[in-house]
């Protein structure tokens, strides 16, 4: 059965509404999926309601941005209350933070000429405030694409260029993630429930035995273990780690929008699927 476990909406970084999305996953042929959207929950309701239409079954996801120690990671977690106010409260403090970081980050790129009003910027977003937007709408303003042209050194610079040369850059701004006490996360999890679930592991090459070994004794429930970001090696060394340490296999495509390419691709789906017969004890997400 297809599945789909990570897909992002216009609530965080993604570019199609929730109920696009779930058009999406049913010309698709998806089964079940999560809206797993950066630290909000603003689009699960309508996610929810536009998968009952479709005979999708919508799981409550969420994507964090988690700290242990010094250590900075993405959890994704599904099957929580999401009504729940102490929730709400932990995600509505950790985008008032990132808000303020990113309106003085704004005030600093003025400082280098572009033209920006951060008063009306920041109000088109009402949940959490992603980069990749963001850079749509500086870079629409002539004076602001002339600046990031000539610092670029190139006509057309990539979104993922501008990010880390730009907003990424200490000699600009360097924009970071607001990120949670994974020790709040788990605290929060014991009253709400649902599945931990360590979001792409493999990404970079960056899988880590001990650091797995010591969010399982914290009470992470899983990894993911089929992601775009990993390579085939990647996939097997996560799967091998998710048996040893007896977590849930599970899985996810990132989805943020369509990015057709010169050779006829047109998103993950046509070279990536999720198939649940693949993922160990899945069934403790999907039911």
């Amino acid at each position: 059965m297809l599945i789909d476990l990570q897909l992002h909406s216009i609530y965080s970084d993604g570019y199609l509404t929730p109920s696009q999305l779930a058009d999406f996953l049913s010309e698709s042929n998806i089964k079940i999926a999560a809206l797993t959207d950066h630290n909000t929950v603003g689009g699960l309701e309508e996610f929810k309601l536009a998968c009952q239409k479709k005979n999708i079954k919508a799981i409550n996801g969420l994507e964090l941005y988690a700290k242990l120690g010094h250590r900075k990671f993405n959890l994704l977690w599904y099957n929580f209350d999401s009504r729940d106010p102490e929730l709400h409260n932990l995600l509505r403090a950790s985008q008032t933070r990132r808000r303020r970081q990113i309106r003085n980050a704004l005030i600093k790129l003025k400082q280098h000429g572009f033209k920006i009003n951060e008063n009306r910027l920041l109000d088109k977003f009402n949940h959490y405030i992603p980069l990749n937007h963001l850079i749509d709408h500086i870079y629409k303003i002539p004076a602001n694409k002339k600046i990031i042209v000539k610092k670029l050194k190139t006509a057309k610079p990539g979104q993922d260029e501008i990010l880390m040369k730009i907003f990424k850059n200490p000699a600009f701004v360097k924009i970071s993630e607001s990120y949670i006490s994974l020790k709040q996360i788990i605290k929060l999890k014991k009253k709400i429930n649902g599945q931990l679930i360590l979001n792409h592991p493999g990404k970079h090459n960056h899988l880590d035995k001990k650091f797995i070994a010591s969010l399982k004794k914290l009470g992470i429930d899983g990894l993911e273990v089929i992601s775009p970001h990993h390579s085939l090696g990647a996939i097997m060394y996560t799967r091998r780690l998710a048996r040893e340490y007896k977590l849930i296999m599970a899985g996810g495509s990132d989805f943020h929008r369509f990015e057709p390419t010169s050779d006829g691709l047109n998103n993950c789906y046509d070279y990536f699927r999720i198939d649940s017969d693949y993922l160990t004890d899945i069934k403790k997400i999907i039911g």
